[in-house]
């Protein structure tokens, strides 16, 4: 089982006490209250299956739940997904019927309710019955000034439901099942009063949901914790307060525990969708850590010990304010009145604090990978004080209606549309080359479109151990991933995919490359940045003249702007500087490690895709925007279902 979350982190980190009466915890799980003693398996099963009872769920019940990063640079990207809505709505609603050789009968059904044409059968079962909800990745500064609501409503959504026409807009107000924050289709009519039953007007309200959560939200965006408080913290804190210098959660937010109790069955497979163009920032609400994310004042962090530019796994691999007990003295550390050293603002730029942590600050600000892999998989979960109680997931949330199956972890299907090259996750053609295309050979084995859990395991040829070892190395071991366009850098690096042999480009050189371009010149002084994984053509260009959020290439105030995202193609501001385009004609992607970690650590029950598709030109082609992506899951609900 995963620690307890509160935790000594020597004299730098204050951790504020949480007082719960007695040895006993009483946690409300969406309207549940249980109890279990510290380290109890807080099941109460004694089927002697390690804390599980039999699991049991209902075939054609599914609750969706988006995951769907709102900080700049992402309404680009929430468009695509927008556009793919209705093929994962028909795709499980209504599956297409199959000819024994595999291929589409030549007559479909009008519904999910209608039988297949004699001799054909579903490519899996229809979903008679879902719950589809949104949320976003912010949660506000975590106790630090950043992301305040006063700034952008978006800023601290805090994992409740959005069905909001604007994201400057407070509140929701675009129609949901009886205003509960979540849509729900209902082909057969069981609700009371019936939900949507028509699949084209479910998926035009989901597209309007999908397209308010826009972009204003948190830059220290946190898609992982976000969906942890909606569907599993036993506690989600009301708010967060400074006690002593230490962040400390208060409180309980009853609008997440009842909208969890309304949203999620016991008994429904659970389809999690994530899309993030970043990297995770999901950071541990507790203690001082909120001072990754504090920027008032021009407030910086303090220099790491000179241990961690070498191994970050050192023990002495400290923060220079951290009392370093048995280690050697550094002189790098302390100033002359014998205050620790801070970094300079050219060192700690404010946009790259969730990036490299233990080298960079000698501390990891963000809570372990774990915490989600328990929370998808484990029975038991910390409450806020790190007793054991039942995971919401995984427990009867409403005892007063008359379900009482629950799910097991085989019942959950975890997607993440991160930064990642698609090339790397497209299984290969007899040729080699990667291709999202998909179908079955002459002997009915899958070519083309998403590698499986089991492929990414797979070796690799060119002596990789596995695809994970191309897109994300070892993290534990701080083992950069083989891919160079996979490793996280704000200076340009160099090297070639190990599938496609696309050469990186220095920002000073001509050419360009199919994953990402080139490099570019990330401009002294500037709040930071870092390099793409990999780059798309926009649905649409657009101007950077004047204010424009989330535009890339407005002009700099230094230096040019060679960006790969801006016209023209790999040469701008090279042979003129004077005379720069703003017109942006391509989005960008960050490599997602911690939600790639995930996806490893998750096995079948994760389907891994890009965030930057093949194509957005041919909408009659299989690897069309998500097109693939969706297919992939699809699949995965075949088995699942």
């Amino acid at each position: 089982m995963m620690p307890k979350l509160s935790r000594s982190l020597s004299s730098w980190v204050v951790l504020g006490a949480i007082a719960l009466a007695g040895c006993q915890v009483a946690v409300s799980l969406g309207g549940v209250d249980v109890s279990s003693s510290s380290g109890g398996s807080g099941t109460g099963s004694s089927s002697g299956t390690g804390g599980w009872d039999a699991p049991q769920f209902t075939p054609d019940k599914v609750d969706l739940l988006f995951v769907v990063d709102n900080s700049g640079s992402m309404a680009d990207k929430q468009e695509v997904l927008r556009l793919a809505l209705a093929d994962v709505v028909s795709g499980m609603t209504n599956p297409p019927c199959l000819e024994p050789s595999g291929l589409p009968a030549s007559a479909q059904p009008g519904s999910g309710l209608s039988p297949c044409p004699t001799g054909t059968s579903r490519a899996r079962s229809p979903v008679n019955d879902m719950h589809i909800g949104v949320i976003s990745s912010s949660l506000g500064g975590h106790g630090s000034g950043a992301c305040a609501p006063a700034t952008s409503p978006s800023n601290v959504d805090m994992a409740h439901l959005l069905a909001r026409s604007d994201p400057g807009q407070v509140g929701n107000d675009l129609p949901t099942y009886h205003d509960r924050g979540f849509l729900v289709w209902d082909a057969a009519g069981n609700h009371g009063p019936a939900a949507d039953s028509d699949p084209v007007e479910l998926a035009t309200k989901l597209g309007a949901i999908v397209e308010g959560v826009g972009q204003a939200g948190c830059g220290f965006e946190a898609p992982l914790e976000s969906f942890y408080r909606f569907l599993v913290d036993p506690e989600p804190y009301g708010t967060i307060e400074l006690q002593d210098d230490a962040a400390v959660p208060t409180g309980i937010d009853q609008m997440v525990l009842q909208q969890r109790k309304d949203f999620l069955r016991p008994d429904s497979l659970l389809l999690i969708v994530m899309l993030s163009d970043e990297n995770d920032c999901s950071i541990r609400d507790e203690g001082r850590n909120y001072l990754v994310a504090e920027t008032r004042n021009g407030f910086r962090l303090w220099r790491p010990r000179s241990e961690c530019a070498t191994n970050p796994n050192d023990p002495c691999c400290m923060s220079c304010n951290q009392a370093a007990e048995g280690c050697p003295a550094d002189p790098t550390c302390t100033r002359a009145d014998g205050s620790a050293v801070r970094l300079s603002a050219e060192e700690d730029p404010v946009n790259l604090r969730c990036w490299d942590h233990k080298r960079r600050f000698g501390f990891d600000f963000l809570y372990p990978i774990e915490r989600y892999i328990e929370a998808l998989t484990s029975p038991t979960v910390p409450a806020r004080n790190g007793d054991l109680v039942p995971n919401p997931i995984f427990s009867d949330l409403d005892p007063e209606d008359d379900n009482s199956r629950t799910r097991g972890p085989q019942h959950i299907v975890f997607t993440g549309i991160v930064g990642v090259p698609w090339q790397d996750l497209a299984r290969q053609n007899a040729d080699g080359v990667p291709d999202l295309v998909g179908g079955l050979d002459a002997v009915g084995n899958p070519v083309g479109g998403l590698k499986d859990a089991g492929e990414l395991d797979a070796p690799v040829p060119g002596g990789f151990s596995s695809t994970w070892e191309i897109v994300l190395g070892d993290p534990a071991n701080h083992v950069a991933p083989a891919d160079p366009f996979m490793i996280e850098s704000s200076a340009p690096r160099a090297g070639a995919n190990p599938i496609t042999g696309d050469q990186l480009v220095p920002p000073d050189a001509t050419g360009w490359n199919a994953i990402n371009g080139r490099e570019y010149t990330i401009p002294r002084g500037s709040t930071g940045d870092l390099q793409y994984a990999c780059i798309f053509n926009l649905l649409t260009e657009r101007s950077c003249e004047g204010n424009a959020q989330s535009c890339d290439c407005s002009e700099t105030v230094t230096g040019v702007n060679d960006s790969p995202l801006c016209k023209p193609e790999g040469t701008n501001g090279l042979e003129d500087p004077g005379n720069r385009e703003t017109t942006q004609e391509r989005a960008k992607a960050y490599p997602g490690l911690r939600e790639l970690q995930l996806l490893q650590r998750l096995g079948e029950q994760g389907v891994a895709g890009s965030i930057c598709p093949a194509q957005i030109s041919d909408a009659s082609s299989p690897d069309y925007g998500y097109r693939p992506i969706m297919n992939a899951v699809l699949d995965r609900l075949s088995s699942a279902l």
